[in-house]
């Protein structure tokens, strides 16, 4: 039998969320914290990660709140050797290649500062993620004038396409 939820990220308006999975928990949950400390500086963030044996939520930061709702969000998923990192004052695109080059990350299942939900599937052997919902669905292509804004966008946060 297969159980499915959907578990809510909860977290603050601005803060940017990667979940993923890797494994080696004791480990893996503080050097990640020294990997994002060093990937942009006046980062501000809190990591949790599921250890599969002995049943623990393992966390760390540099942000008290941040470290927290990592925690509490990583026990609502409860599956074995998940990753939740919140974060302030950096974007995804600054640390996921950090992340996805450390040797104990898997995967990646989603980054985004929108609203998220995690699909999980429930067995008897345990809990696992089957996906993200990020955000909401697109229901129109931009026009010309949205793009425009778009890449002025980008460039005031200083990213250039041309």
């Amino acid at each position: 039998m297969v159980k499915i939820e959907v578990v809510e990220v909860e977290k603050p308006e601005g803060v940017e969320c990667i979940i993923g999975q890797g494994n080696f928990s004791i480990f893996t949950v503080d050097d990640l914290a020294r990997a994002l400390l060093t990937a942009v500086p006046g980062i501000k963030f809190g990591i949790a990660m599921n250890e599969a044996k002995p049943q623990l939520t393992r966390y760390t930061g540099n942000d008290k709140e941040l470290e927290e709702l990592a925690a509490k969000n990583a026990l609502k998923i409860g599956a074995g050797h998940v990753f939740v990192i919140l974060m302030k004052n950096a974007f995804p695109i600054n640390v996921l290649n950090t992340i996805k080059n450390h040797p104990a990350v898997a995967m990646i299942y989603g980054a985004s500062e929108n609203p998220m939900q995690v699909i999980v599937a429930e067995t008897e052997l345990g809990r696992s993620v089957l996906g993200i919902v990020d955000g909401k669905a697109a229901t129109r292509i931009e026009t010309n004038e949205q793009k425009k804004e778009r890449r002025e966008l980008v460039e005031k946060i200083g990213y250039t396409i041309d």
